[in-house]
């Protein structure tokens, strides 16, 4: 692992560093290719330091901070979560809910060691298969979830704001 970050489990009190490095990693991510009103509905309603209180409490989900070594600034995330996707459940199945990374991490390991932790996470709670969904139109996204294993196993109509997207669903053993 990079001496540039840590990684470690959310706990009660990192909601709101949670929300903070969720809201910037979407709009990095989205800015310019989604409807700039539609970015700031979904994030008020699914990126809350209050949504992210709850997954943190939930034993069924697992939220994983990255910060920066100096610092210790959020620089991503990942959540693991019971599955809410369009396919056909099979038992041990979670979701990876959420993985994300800051710009200038692109490329450092970081993704990568948030999958490993991830995959590690869904292990240790008897999971089976990780499955997630991702943006159609988000290639480096994809091409990054093939080089860890990942392949389509379905599509689904997500809901940004006001404005629905197709997505592809992957999933992998763990």
């Amino acid at each position: 692992m990079s001496a540039d970050w840590t990684l470690r489990r959310a706990g009660e009190g990192d909601a709101h560093s949670c929300a903070l490095v969720a809201a910037a990693t979407f709009l990095e991510a989205f800015a310019g290719v989604l409807d700039g009103a539609d970015i700031l509905a979904h994030l008020d309603r699914n990126s809350s330091a209050g949504s992210f209180a709850r997954w943190i409490a939930d034993p069924a989900s697992v939220v994983t901070l990255a910060e920066a070594q100096v610092g210790s600034a959020p620089i991503g995330y990942t959540l693991l979560t019971t599955p809410d996707l369009p396919i056909e459940p099979q038992a041990g199945d979670v979701e990876l809910k959420r993985i994300y990374t800051l710009a200038p991490f692109h490329g450092s390991g970081l993704g990568a060691a948030l999958m490993e932790q991830a995959l590690a996470d869904a292990r240790h709670l008897g999971h089976r298969r990780l499955l997630l969904g991702v943006h159609g139109g988000n290639r480096r996204a994809q091409r990054f979830y093939g080089k860890q294993g990942f392949a389509v196993i379905g599509t689904r109509r997500f809901l940004v704001g006001a404005t629905w997207h197709d997505d592809l669903v992957f999933g992998r053993a763990v």
